[in-house]
């Protein structure tokens, strides 16, 4: 399998960002093995779901981000899960975390949001986390847009856990709009779900058109990610790209 390309700054002033997709299931299971895939994989950007909400989860978040040499952007408990870790390369203009309406007796559901910069290139992020219910989903997927053209920026990069394969009705709203990194550019493995019997792909990494998507899907073989550490870290798989972001 070809490695992808290392983070790095172009003489054109665009940027090549590694961004790392990744349910880690409030952090439940082998700790050490979750960090040591993370760090492996070298992101500037982590969006992450199933973050811990509850007590010290600030204290976890940002254990796991010192252990894979990162830093805690935003989100956690203030938004309902869904979290941004990014190295120190990432300068940071702006943070948001976003509540979405509460449908009762389900789970509360949100957003991370920010705007970072890297070098010349400028890029908004969010990590969402959609809803098991398929009509609560789809109405989630259009708020995720909404917030994504909200951010003001030209280019953007969407990543989750999607609940939802790529033939669903969500995931093709998101696809129309967005970039599926994974079918404009393959690379790794494509299912995510789950990593003792990898069948599906319901995490995704979504970017607007502008952005160039050198390569995109699950570390398997990769450099320092080992089949043992990615079944004892959570109950899905993560989701790698790398993305040429233009300067402006």
């Amino acid at each position: 399998m070809p490695l992808l390309p290392d983070s790095r700054t172009e003489p054109d002033g665009s940027a090549v960002v590694r961004v790392l997709g990744y349910n880690i299931r409030s952090m439940r299971d082998d700790t050490d093995a979750l960090a040591r895939v993370i760090s492996a994989c070298a992101p500037d950007l982590v969006l992450v779901q199933e973050a811990p909400r509850f007590f010290r989860w600030r204290k976890k978040l940002a254990r796991l981000a010192r252990a894979a040499d990162l830093v805690l952007l935003s989100g956690g408990g203030t938004a309902a899960g869904p979290a941004l870790l990014c190295s120190l390369r990432a300068t940071v203009e702006r943070t948001e975390d976003v509540l979405l309406p509460l449908t009762p007796g389900l789970h509360r559901r949100g957003l991370a949001t920010a705007v970072v910069r890297f070098a010349g290139a400028r890029l908004g992020v969010v990590s969402c986390h959609l809803s098991l219910r398929q009509d609560e989903r789809y109405a989630q997927g259009g708020m995720v847009l909404d917030r994504l053209a909200a951010l003001g920026v030209e280019h953007a990069v969407v990543g989750g856990d999607i609940n939802e394969r790529p033939g669903g009705r969500t995931f093709r709203r998101l696809a129309a709009e967005l970039q599926d990194c994974w079918a404009t550019s393959p690379w790794g493995g494509e299912f995510t779900s789950t990593p003792a019997a990898p069948h599906q792909r319901i995490d995704a990494i979504f970017a607007t058109k502008g952005v160039e998507v050198l390569g995109c899907g699950v570390p398997l073989g990769h450099p320092g990610v080992s089949e043992d550490d990615l079944r004892a870290a959570t109950d899905h798989l993560p989701v790698l790209a790398a993305l040429r972001i233009p300067a402006g």
